[in-house]
């Protein structure tokens, strides 16, 4: 049986993440997580904050801090918001680790010596008055196109053009205000990527039909337009330092100009990639630590990644599609380079999954024109299990998606409290009032219950193949009429109206409807945890639990007779039109987007 290792694209380390972060990569990798878990599947899922850049030395300069002291308290509250909205990671890193900076320079190291990295000098703005080289974000100016006098050298926030810090008029550090500043010549180091064209090109071609259409149309379009030679150096002060290590000869017998790279780290979409594996050695690490051995044995982290021993294990990725580009052409571009070497093997990804956007409205979430809902402000309006259904029920898989109070509220309130809940709550009520708070004994199921096993069985094995797919919102579908197939049958059955005059027909009914109270459980959980959490318990189960078997055995038998349940506490309170338009008025409607 093969081995799954998950990630999904790190988060920036720069503010809470919204919504569209979480149904872009980290909610629909948990969900895929916690299913292969009970499918009985050794799991790993793996993600990290990602903290190099440019914007983590701004943010930080902001709120007067170091980026190191930054980046810390950053990362516990992105490890806290994410725990509490059920993201049962593995482990959740740090790009800045001790483990990720030795591999990405190993890495770097070895790309040199096989000749997949050269030295060039590139024109970059210098401030005379800080004493430093600005990378783009650094330099701001009036916008050449539209005036705005904030833009940054990089992009106009206002007009959204590309830019380059010399088209702007008026420039200046963001750093000192200085606007003493000059072009001077750079050295950085270049992943030479167009070496890896076709090889690139042949991989991705073999992955047409088992990834999504959407990453191969990026990956093929970065191709068509010529893939281009990459710096992987920046003149910043927080990152991982070029020169913290001892750089072997090239093909050609040289050795980098080390005076020349003073000063500089690697650029953080070099690095940031290098962290899926760091990580998985820092979570390696911190097992080690736990068992009381510290310093884990390669081999315990490595058998994810590399060689022989990874040979069992399917990696797969979650992802945006604005992060498509840099998995299917600059991370395996660094893996295809170490992996020149004979003893190196580095896993390149099995499946990809990429996603369209989540918007809000119509528009974009936006911290700074407060529009749009966030992980900390969703957990102040509701349980997590409510965004999980919604966001997973409307995954942006095949285009973009739109969040709206509105249909939010009808969705959860029909899906969560109408038709889960209601079947929960009637069925286990009527148990404890009727037959003694226990799974009733007696009677024999007939026809009715015949066709809901058939039934009940089909779309499980529907609901397992959208999972093992990662198709969501087919899973979702799927998943949804599975619990209507339970209220359909306690509607026919009707134990209340049963136990007037046969008792065991009505026993028959509620045991039925008990067990599948416990499968909603057991095949709704990877989506809704914390809910299916209080179901298991209220009905003795255990959790999480193992997937039931695709070939019926005990799927609807699983609670024997004389079991004590009890009815637990309302799952799912629905959501009213005064909340609705109290939220839309905290965080924007319709009328607050702008085209």
């Amino acid at each position: 049986m093969s081995r799954i290792l998950i990630t999904s694209a790190l988060p920036y380390i720069n503010g809470i993440k919204h919504l569209g972060t979480l149904a872009g990569s980290m909610l629909p990798a948990d969900v895929y997580a916690r299913f292969q878990r009970a499918r009985g599947r050794e799991t790993l899922y793996i993600c990290a904050t990602d903290e190099h850049g440019t914007p983590t030395e701004l943010a930080a300069a902001e709120k007067g801090q170091d980026p190191a002291t930054f980046c810390a308290e950053a990362h516990d509250v992105q490890h806290d918001l994410g725990r509490r909205f059920g993201l049962s990671w593995d482990h959740f890193g740090r790009s800045s680790s001790p483990q990720n900076h030795r591999l990405t320079q190993r890495f770097a190291q070895q790309l040199w010596e096989a000749g997949f990295i050269e030295e060039r000098v590139t024109q970059q703005v210098y401030s005379n008055a800080d004493k430093r080289f600005l990378p783009d974000r650094y330099v701001i100016g009036t916008c050449p196109h539209c005036g705005y006098e904030a833009a940054r050298g990089d992009q106009c926030e206002n007009c959204t053009r590309v830019l380059d810090p010399a088209d702007l008029l008026h420039p200046r550090s963001a750093v000192s205000g200085s606007t003493d500043i000059e072009i001077r010549g750079s050295k950085h180091l270049f992943l030479r990527q167009s070496l890896f064209a076709g090889k690139l090109r042949e991989w991705i071609e073999a992955k047409r039909g088992r990834w999504p259409h959407l990453v191969t149309s990026i990956a093929l379009k970065w191709l068509d337009e010529g893939l281009q030679d990459r710096g992987i150096t920046r003149d910043l002060e927080w990152g991982v330092p070029v020169n913290a290590f001892e750089w072997g000869p090239n093909p050609e017998g040289r050795l980098p100009d080390v005076e020349g790279l003073a000063g500089k780290v690697f650029y953080v979409w070099f690095d940031a990639p290098i962290e899926y594996i760091g990580a998985t050695w820092e979570w390696a690490d911190a097992r080690a630590i736990e068992a009381g051995r510290p310093g884990a044995k390669d081999e315990e982290w490595e058998r994810w990644w590399r060689g022989p021993a990874a040979s069992d294990v399917t990696y797969v990725q979650f992802m945006g599609k604005d992060n498509v580009p840099f998995h299917t052409v600059g991370f395996p571009c660094t893996l295809m380079g170490v992996n020149a070497r004979e003893d190196a093997q580095w896993k390149l990804v099995d499946d990809l999954k990429g996603f369209n956007w989540l918007d809000y409205y119509g528009g974009k979430f936006s911290t700074s024109q407060g529009r749009g809902v966030f992980m900390d402000h969703a957990l102040e309006l509701l349980p997590a299990d409510y965004w999980r259904w919604w966001i997973m029920a409307n995954a942006p898989e095949t285009s973009d998606a739109t969040f709206a109070w509105e249909q939010f509220r009808d969705q959860v309130n029909a899906d969560l409290a109408d038709v889960l809940g209601n079947f929960v709550n009637r069925i286990c009520k009527f148990a404890e009032s009727r037959f003694e708070g226990q799974v009733p004994a007696g009677g024999e199921p007939g026809p009715l219950e015949a066709r809901l096993e058939d039934e009940t069985l089909a779309k499980l094995r529907e609901l397992t193949g959208h999972l093992e797919d990662r198709e969501f919102r087919k899973a979702s579908t799927a998943l949804r009429q599975l619990w209507v197939l339970g209220n359909q049958y306690l509607t026919e059955a009707a134990p209340w109206t049963a136990i007037k005059t046969d008792r065991d027909r009505a026993a028959v009914a509620v045991r039925y409807g008990l067990n599948l109270a416990a499968l909603f459980a057991k095949v709704s959980e990877p989506f809704i945890p914390f809910a299916c959490e209080k179901v298991s318990l209220a009905l003795g189960e255990a959790f999480p639990a193992r997937w039931p078997s695709l070939d019926g055995e005990g799927m609807l038998s699983a609670l024997e007779p004389g079991r004590a349940i009890a009815a637990p506490e309302v799952l799912f309170r629905k959501i009213e039109e005064p909340q609705v338009a109290e939220w839309r008025e905290r965080f924007g409607g319709p009328e607050t987007v702008v085209g």
